[in-house]
């Protein structure tokens, strides 16, 4: 048995931990790692099916089975690598401090509770801690003296700092902006001197009498002018806007974020800004997460599959009607949009239909990405082949799923990770563009 070291720390991992990251055990630096015999109960129920939580569960128990080849699981079993620490299952023991009676219920949570309470009964030298993406069970590991926090790996620290893409840079001259106005580029150092800056970023120059909208081109080094441009009938209403079809537009850019809150255009762009480039690739996908409704699952609606799944992509379709009504039924535009979704050149589908297929020659939307984990985003991306671009759309504060927030969705992650990267781009959508009344309930409610 390998001894535990007494300055180690004892991290008990719930099940919420393991389904948003199957490595994460191996996330504790020199620390040793308990796991309740429940979280392996509760894996079994989720290792049948296609969702990103059953490929997690699958691969834990194929690491934990790889760990474990030559020990005892209720033993201590030293984790791969000389500066980890060990890991061990914990039994069902009934500590002095019950939870499940204290709480009046025998659920797994409880019994996950007191795997940590007996733990720590045992190992009165050392520091227990229970991490849990679920809130609500790290108030109760607290209400019973128990340490607890979320799980760290991957969470942004500073959300109010997130990189937006845009930058206002309000102390430049009358005569760079003329010639950026006359020459459409100028050499970076003109402009931003020796200011760091993330790659192909965008700007809003000023100088006392003009101002211009400019990107930085990573690969050239040079600034360049951005123009507006309309795109499938769709005009850019503001800055953030054409920054974001510059973007989507530009060939040279692979990987493209949006954030922004409800009605700032994000799908809408995303998706005419496919429909202008449809030439160029062999297929539009547009995707996005199923989540069901107060955690339901989608079982319970009326139907066939699809008409369950119907409800989920309707706001998809309503981006592209919007698109398709900009024309008369009678203009080649409306035509084309209906003869592409007739013969899949352009399919609109649940993410977990398209995950796990090759993505080559596609231009792929990913709408409320808010919702995956950083692994799913990470999956989603590994997929993609020759000339295919991947765009991520969402509202990283308004998150759907359980154990996700602001600061661990895979958005979030993406846009902190990727912000110095010449294939990437990104821009924040600050001004809702859909109606008067929406953006009151924005700022208002």
């Amino acid at each position: 048995m390998v001894k535990a070291k007494k300055d180690a720390k004892i991290f008990v991992l719930d099940t919420s931990v393991i389904l948003y990251s199957h490595d994460s055990i191996m996330n504790f630096e020199e620390h040793d790692i308990g796991i309740p015999i429940t979280v392996l109960e509760e894996l079994d129920n989720f290792k049948k099916g296609n969702d990103i939580k059953n490929f997690e569960a699958r691969e834990f128990i194929r690491l934990i089975d790889s760990l474990a080849k030559d020990h005892m699981l209720s033993d201590w079993i030293p984790l791969n690598g000389k500066t980890r620490g060990s890991f061990k299952v914990i039994m069902n023991p009934t500590p002095e401090v019950d939870a499940e009676k204290i709480f009046d219920d025998p659920k797994p949570d409880h019994k996950i509770l007191n795997a940590a309470l007996s733990l720590k009964e045992q190992e009165k030298n050392r520091n227990v801690i229970l991490v849990s993406k679920d809130i609500n069970l790290r108030l109760k590991a607290k209400s019973l003296k128990l340490a607890a926090e979320d799980y760290q790996t991957g969470k942004i620290k500073n959300i109010n700092s997130l990189y937006t893409g845009k930058t206002v840079v309000d102390d430049v001259t009358v005569d760079d902006i003329n010639d950026l106005y006359k020459s459409n580029r100028i050499d970076r150092k003109r402009i931003l001197k020796r200011k760091k800056t993330a790659c192909n970023g965008f700007y809003i120059l000023k100088s006392e009498k003009n101002s211009i909208l400019a990107f930085e081109n990573s690969a050239t080094k040079m600034i360049e002018k951005v123009e507006k441009r309309s795109i499938y009938g769709i005009k850019p209403k503001n800055a953030e806007q054409t920054f974001a079809i510059h973007a989507l537009l530009n060939p040279e850019i692979r990987l493209v974020t949006i954030n922004g809150v409800a009605g700032t255009g994000k799908t809408l762009i995303a998706l005419a800004a496919a429909l202008e480039q449809r030439r160029n690739f062999k297929q539009v996908y547009l995707a996005r997460p199923i989540v069901p409704l107060s955690n339901k699952d989608i079982g319970y609606l009326p139907g066939d599959i699809k008409s369950k799944l119907n409800p989920y992509m309707e706001p998809l379709w309503d981006n592209l009607k919007f698109i398709q009504n900009q024309y008369k039924e009678t203009d080649k535009d409306f035509i084309r949009i209906s003869e592409m979704v007739n013969q899949e050149k352009l399919v609109i589908q649940p993410l977990a239909y398209i995950r796990g297929r090759s993505l080559s020659n596609i231009f792929f939307i990913v709408d409320e990405a808010q919702n995956l984990t950083p692994h799913e985003v990470k999956t989603i991306i590994t997929r993609a082949g020759e000339n295919t671009k991947i765009v991520f759309t969402g509202d990283i504060y308004q998150i759907d799923t359980p154990y996700l927030d602001a600061q661990s969705n895979g958005l979030s992650y993406l846009i902190d990770r990727l912000q110095n990267h010449e294939l990437y781009a990104h821009v924040t959508l600050e001004k809702g563009e859909r109606s008067e009344l929406a953006n009151l309930a924005n700022e208002l409610l």
